[in-house]
């Protein structure tokens, strides 16, 4: 038996080789191109609910953009707090602004999509830029940057959204790993030809994608899924394109609570599901092989059968996942977190191991 498990680690060694260099690689070791400015009309679109407090903060800063011609939509998600009466006050001060106001709906009750369906329509320009209300550019040249990705054949960019840094934080060091370790995945794919998902706190397309998908109407009911599961069903190797400018990213203030992010998790995780076969195969196949590796070098080292070889091969694959993951990291500004590494990624490994489980044995998709 622990012969057979030997061998399986072995098999399990290669397939992270695989994965950690032959595909994170792709993002990992890639240059970052000169980007050209573009002059094209962007609607930058921000939808809120019950955000009284992020708006004040954060509007400004999206107002204030050193960009030539754009418009910020912002859309009123039925709050019953004091958002869309401080969109009204941002509305006189600044002229690009459009408020959009969102009743509640008895079909589409609280439906994000439902709003940001309604914002879209009324945004002005045809190039769309979305970010979320809890969230804020780190530069102010972030609409120009996430601008410079779109040309005739690229018609949707992929931006990069992390997490605000709270020090002495173990649970906050958590959280950034994971965002980093996700915009790896989902950053190697699109570079390799296969993009399965984006996140909306820093998500750019042409209008005309989403008419050509009719929306989010393929998955109107299910509680999260606005930005992951409309890329999974518009994107293709192209028409998308990665952003990972410095300039470009979008920071946003990460849970306190392990709890509250767990469920947070599970929300986003609830959605893959939907994905295409080959997605959800691959997604599959790696955090399978993470919960494996970790399992059989205890078996085996408690054991210890041919430990010098086991020890070796762990040696050998945390090298080359640290050296790969490093350097996303780096692009990412994340270098300092993998000071912390492995001693993050083997709670994270269970952690989602867990909302793995957790999901596929429990009803998530439900109305928001």
């Amino acid at each position: 038996m622990l012969q057979l498990l030997f061998w399986l680690f072995i098999v399990i060694i290669s397939v992270q080789f695989v994965y950690y260099v032959l595909v994170f690689g792709k993002f990992s070791f890639a240059k970052q191109a000169a980007s050209q400015i573009k002059s094209i009309p962007i609607s930058v679109i921000v939808c809120a609910k019950n955000e009284q407090e992020n708006i004040k903060k954060y509007i400004p800063l999206l107002a204030n953009q050193n960009y030539a011609t754009f418009e910020i939509v912002l859309i009123d998600d039925a709050s019953s707090d004091e958002t869309f009466e401080i969109f009204e006050e941002f509305e006189k001060q600044y002229s690009n602004i459009k408020l959009v106001k969102v009743a509640n709906n008895e079909a589409f009750w609280g439906s994000k999509k439902y709003a940001l369906t309604l914002g879209i329509k009324a945004a002005k320009y045809e190039y769309l830029l979305f970010t979320d209300a809890n969230c804020y550019p780190t530069s102010n040249n972030w609409i120009a940057e996430m601008s410079t990705c779109f040309s005739p054949e690229k018609t949707i960019v992929l931006g990069y959204s992390g997490f605000k840094k709270i020090p002495n934080s173990f649970l906050n060091k958590l959280i950034r790993f994971e965002s980093v370790l996700t915009a790896t995945q989902y950053f190697s794919w699109a570079q390799i030809g296969k993009p399965y998902m984006g996140l909306g706190a820093n998500l750019a397309y042409k209008k005309s994608e989403f008419f050509k998908t009719n929306g989010f109407i393929n998955h109107m009911k299910i509680r999260s899924g606005d930005d992951d599961l409309f890329i999974n069903e518009a994107a293709n190797q192209y028409n998308t394109k990665i952003c990972f400018s410095k300039k470009s990213f979008t920071l946003s203030h990460p849970k306190t609570t392990l709890s509250s992010w767990i469920n947070s998790k599970r929300e986003r995780t609830a959605t893959v599901k939907q994905y295409k076969f080959f997605d959800k195969l691959q997604l599959a196949v790696f955090y399978f092989s993470q919960v494996l590796f970790i399992v059989l070098a205890i078996i085996l080292l408690s054991w210890q059968f041919k430990w010098q070889i086991v020890a070796g091969l762990l040696f050998f694959r945390y090298l080359f996942s640290w050296i790969s993951l490093g350097y996303s990291a780096a692009k990412l500004d994340e270098k300092r977190l993998m000071f912390w590494y492995p001693i993050i990624e083997i709670p994270l490994i269970f952690i989602q191991f867990n909302i793995f489980v957790r999901n596929t044995f429990t009803k998530t998709t439900q109305w928001k």
